[in-house]
């Protein structure tokens, strides 16, 4: 069992920073791509940005291009989300994932994520 730990969350004012912080035992040799995802009361949980197989590849919803950047840290299986210039509709519950190694899918697709930490919230004032 992959068990994530998510850190770094908080309250910011628009147009402030924050840097996400996934420990993700396993990445690499039992998971092949990590998620984050954000979700909002009444709303489904949505993909924000993906990294895949130690950094072969990103993904970004297209809220996020441009202003965050997923990154990780091999020594440390650790990935993380570099969040600038935020905006009020970037509040949320921030939720990383895992996806078994070999699973395939679709990097926004919550449903093939395997694990799941327990969520870090982001709360971002006008």
């Amino acid at each position: 069992q992959v068990q994530l730990v998510e850190s770094g969350g908080g309250s910011v004012q628009a147009g402030g920073s924050l840097r996400l912080t996934c420990a993700a035992p396993g990445y690499g040799s039992s998971t092949d791509r990590v998620g984050w995802f954000r979700q909002v009361p009444g709303k489904e949980r949505e993909a924000v940005a993906s990294i895949y197989m130690n950094g072969r590849s990103t993904d970004y919803a297209d809220s996020a291009r441009g202003r965050f950047t997923i990154s990780q840290d091999n020594a440390k299986n650790t990935v993380y989300l570099q969040m600038s210039n935020l905006k009020t509709e970037d509040t949320g519950m921030y939720y990383c994932a895992a996806r078994r190694l070999g699973y395939g899918g679709a990097w926004n697709k919550a449903g093939d994520y395997q694990y799941w930490g327990q969520g870090t919230q982001v709360t971002v004032s006008s």
